[in-house]
């Protein structure tokens, strides 16, 4: 019973934290990729693009894995 517990709050914590940090990371690359690319920079724009894209898949799938779970417990 507490062993259950304790995973429960473990887990929600490492989730909540890591779905935040993702959608961070994501909005900052966005602001990284405009800020760049109105400088004339279209490297790194083009790199804090593939940056944000990667997070944003990251957040997405934790968001579905985290959907799954939850719609198939019982």
């Amino acid at each position: 019973m507490l062993g259950e517990i304790f995973e429960v709050v473990w887990v929600s914590l490492l989730a909540g934290i890591g779905i935040t940090t993702a959608y961070s990371f994501a909005v900052l690359g966005m602001g990284r990729s405009s800020e760049a690319r109105r400088a004339g920079h279209g490297v790194a724009a083009v790199g804090y693009g593939l940056f944000t894209l990667l997070f944003l898949i990251v957040f997405a799938l934790g968001v579905l894995i985290a959907l799954k779970i939850m719609l198939t417990k019982a």
